[in-house]
């Protein structure tokens, strides 16, 4: 693996364009559940049973204590080296992106300001009725209302059956397109539309690597694969920038 990590390392200069698309691995090295297999049960329930709008219209109490107890726990997680690796890899990349499918805003802390959240954040607070949206780390209610009209609150991210934020998905296909590298990192490539974005991206001419915990149904379409920890892999890959 050495090899192919030493020739994807020569591809990230500050004259190429590179685009990075990040998913629940990234951010199991911090701490934060990926909500699969072990992690998939909050107390009896599925974590992709409550994250729907249906659950949260039938029972908005249930649903907010789980996102509650979500935030609390992640607030307590701080990013790791993977994290501050993409950080630093924007800092040295003047044409760098970085798309997430997390909600953790874990990159944001390590310092990457070209992010787009594809299924929002966790820290985002929206009215069910108006137009008041708000980001908020602070501890919230049980049931939180809106401070402009009184109505419920709810959790800022995309759930299952909701389309994704106008405009993002669209945004990150623009800039995949035009990409030369595309980077996929701790996702398992089983949620669309992000998984295939690798297609977009060798489509164009991009060349694609794929670095995971394990390989995925992906990995045999990328140019290069690099298999363990992104938090181990991404810091060899920025160091002498």
């Amino acid at each position: 693996m050495q090899a192919d990590l030493e020739m994807v390392k020569a591809l990230l200069d500050g004259s190429r364009k590179v685009v990075v698309l990040t998913g629940a691995g990234t951010s199991a090295e911090s701490g934060v559940p990926t909500f699969r297999g072990r992690d998939g049960l909050w107390k009896t329930h599925r974590a992709e049973d409550l994250a729907r709008p249906d659950s949260f219209a039938n029972n908005p109490e249930l649903v907010w204590e789980f996102y509650n107890w979500r935030r609390e726990m992640v607030g307590k997680c701080k990013p790791n080296a993977a994290h501050e690796a993409l950080a630093e890899m924007e800092r040295q990349i003047p044409n760098f992106l970085l798309i997430t499918q997390n909600v953790d805003g874990l990159h944001s802390l390590a310092g990457n300001r070209k992010v787009v959240e594809m299924h929002g954040s966790l820290w985002r607070l929206k009215c069910t009725v108006c137009a008041h949206v708000r980001e908020d780390r602070s501890r919230l209610p049980p049931v939180p209302e809106c401070p402009v009209c009184g109505h419920l609150l709810r959790p800022g991210v995309v759930w299952f059956g909701e389309p994704l934020v106008p405009g993002v998905l669209r945004l990150a296909i623009e800039q995949i397109n035009s990409a030369d590298v595309f980077l996929s990192v701790g996702t398992s490539n089983l949620v669309q539309p992000a998984a295939s974005f690798y297609q977009l991206a060798k489509d164009h001419g991009a060349v694609t690597v794929e670095i995971n915990l394990e390989p995925t149904v992906n990995t045999g379409f990328m140019d290069f694969a690099l298999h363990g920890k992104a938090g181990e892999i991404l810091p060899e890959l920025v160091t002498g920038f």
